[in-house]
């Protein structure tokens, strides 16, 4: 086992458990029944695990990475089996908030840490295993998901409850991993915690990250709602003058904006998020209701994607591994991924499969150039001691666009679904006149009778459960899959637009040149210039270390310091 492995392990599963329970949940509820509240079960995680991100990041550069990595992972396979024997709806939506607490962390240290022992030049070709881990992860997920909730039991436990019960065994290898081959040296920094902070992200996220995932349920203009984005506003005013007061130990330090690379990056974070993740979000719903597709088939439906990111990510990192250069990169995955929304744009409820497949690997290779890359270049920009903090805020961010986008396009797909299904029945009258001609048995249908009788109630029916629509005559269901191919066809013409300003600005990022040392060499080689036990400007160490070093026992069982040679000893960072 090597540390990637470790590493790779932790970002498996949280990326697995972002799309594991949204094929499982219908299923989940009806056995707590709990139905009315099964959105808590995703708003508890992701509320917990968008603020956790930050504090992890700040507390990772000041007191160490491995404890930090090894209790997230801790943390997150207690919520998961404390998630596997919950008795009610209310019990899972607490131990997923437990659970995203552990989360929050996976992500963002996995890429900290190779931060921490790769030359960001080196670092390109392992960020493009964990873009391909996580795209695999998260398309696994719905298949995972569906296979457990349709098996009655297994080993004696009802099958839902292996969709939290299977990240206990592999959190625990990971686990062990993490502690027998990561060694990272640390100075601990004495610093000002901010926990004021915190607190105040708290109060702004709770209550926005709440209503973007109910709002379109409550209303956007109900009490609630309004209460949410007064408090939101008021916990992001407060952050901001408590980041700024805090200067250098912000929990997110603000100087971060006033760095054009850093600032740029973080606009881009945040709008391919949006885009990104809105837009992929509608692919399982056409494969499932326009194609009729179980949620496990949706999920193998979605591996041209896959495949896309995962090559992009690989091929993204060699190349950058052996030019230096990466500027490039964002630029042309948002082009691409503009390309590849277009596409999707125009796809109907008629479309061939092979159609949609060839368009989604076109999005997946875009995005697959640019996500990664947009995280090295700001873990380059800043310096090597607030590698934490530019990691989390990259991936905090991104997170904050994703769930903007899913909410924004959420409200946009089912407030324009109604008008294209009663377009759509416009169209298909004479479609539908003439097969009830040929067959006057069709009207005798219970579903058809209950349509004609009441067409609004039946088309609000179909937007709260689309499985009745592969149970009407073909000639009846068509109009409605045409009805939501053209408001998923709308989604994915907005997400195009909002990928067009992602594409304009990554134009605005300087010229990067990535650094020859890992953060972590860099880090030590300045404590002791500080310290005065080295008299050689740290220059020298590039010159006396080649890059590839920690890359190479990366992918073996120990990473040493690249510190560079001299009358001492060295010490190890991993062994």
């Amino acid at each position: 086992m090597t540390i990637l492995t470790g590493l790779l392990m932790g970002m498996f599963l949280a990326a697995l458990d972002q799309t594991i329970v949204s094929t499982a949940i219908r299923t989940i509820s009806d056995d707590l029944h709990g139905l009315s509240v099964q959105a808590w079960v995703t708003t508890a995680y992701l509320i917990t695990s968008t603020i956790a991100t930050p504090i992890y990041g700040k507390l990772g550069d000041l007191y160490g990475r491995k404890k930090l990595f090894m209790f997230a992972i801790t943390v997150f396979v207690i919520g998961s089996f404390a998630c596997s024997f919950a008795t009610s709806m209310y019990m899972l939506a607490a131990f997923r908030a437990l659970q995203g607490i552990g989360a929050g962390g996976l992500f963002t240290l996995a890429l900290a840490i190779i931060g921490d022992i790769v030359p960001p030049r080196e670092r390109a070709k392992y960020t493009g295993y964990f873009m391909a881990v996580f795209a695999t992860s998260s398309v696994l997920g719905p298949v995972v998901g569906g296979f457990f909730a349709e098996a009655n039991t297994i080993l004696g436990l009802t099958g839902w409850r292996w969709v939290f019960l299977v990240n206990v065994p592999i959190g625990i290898a990971a686990l062990a991993v993490v502690q027998r081959t990561l060694h990272l040296e640390h100075n601990r920094r004495e610093a000002r915690v901010d926990w004021w902070g915190a607190a105040a992200l708290v109060v702004a996220l709770v209550p926005l990250l709440t209503v973007a995932e109910q709002g379109r349920t409550w209303g956007w203009g109900s009490g609630r709602s309004i209460v949410c984005f007064v408090i939101g506003a008021i916990g992001t005013a407060a952050f901001i003058a408590i980041e700024h007061r805090m200067k250098g130990d912000a929990l997110i330090p603000l100087r971060l904006f006033k760095m054009r690379t850093a600032s740029v990056t973080i606009v881009a974070s945040i709008i391919v998020g949006v885009a990104m993740f809105g837009g992929i979000m509608v692919l399982p719903l056409y494969m499932q209701i326009v194609h009729g597709a179980s949620p496990m088939k949706s999920g193998f439906m979605m591996l041209p994607m896959v495949l896309g990111m995962m090559s992009a990510g690989v091929i993204s990192g060699q190349i950058t591994a052996r030019t230096g250069r990466i500027r490039e990169f964002p630029i042309f995955g948002t082009g691409l991924a503009v390309i590849g929304l277009f596409l999707l744009w125009q796809i109907g409820a008629d479309t061939p499969l092979w159609q949609v497949m060839a368009y989604m690997l076109i999005l997946g290779f875009g995005i697959g150039n640019c996500m990664q890359p947009l995280t090295l270049i700001i873990q380059n920009a800043v310096p090597p001691r607030e590698i934490g903090v530019a990691t989390s805020a990259a991936t905090f961010f991104r997170q904050i666009g994703g769930t903007l986008g899913v909410a924004v396009f959420l409200s946009i797909l089912f407030s324009t679904v109604g008008d294209k299904i009663t377009t759509a029945f416009t169209a298909a009258q004479p479609a539908i006149k003439s097969a009830v001609a040929q067959d006057p048995a069709l009207l005798r249908d219970p579903l058809v009778q209950q349509l004609q009788t009441n067409p609004g109630a039946f088309n609000a029916r179909v937007q709260d459960d689309s499985s009745v629509i592969n149970q009407l005559p073909s000639v009846f269901g068509h109009p409605f899959k045409v009805g939501f191919a053209g408001a998923m066809s709308t989604v994915f013409l907005i997400a195009a637009g909002i990928m067009v300003i992602a594409f304009l600005v990554t134009f605005l990022m300087p010229h990067v040149e990535l650094r020859q040392q890992s953060a972590g060499a860099l880090a030590r080689a300045e404590a002791a210039k500080q310290a005065g036990e080295v008299s050689a400007p740290v220059e020298a160490a590039a010159e006396s270390t080649p890059a590839a070093v920690g890359a190479r026992h990366l992918a073996t069982q120990e990473v040493p310091d690249d510190t560079p040679p001299s009358h001492t000893t060295p010490k190890h960072a991993a062994k």
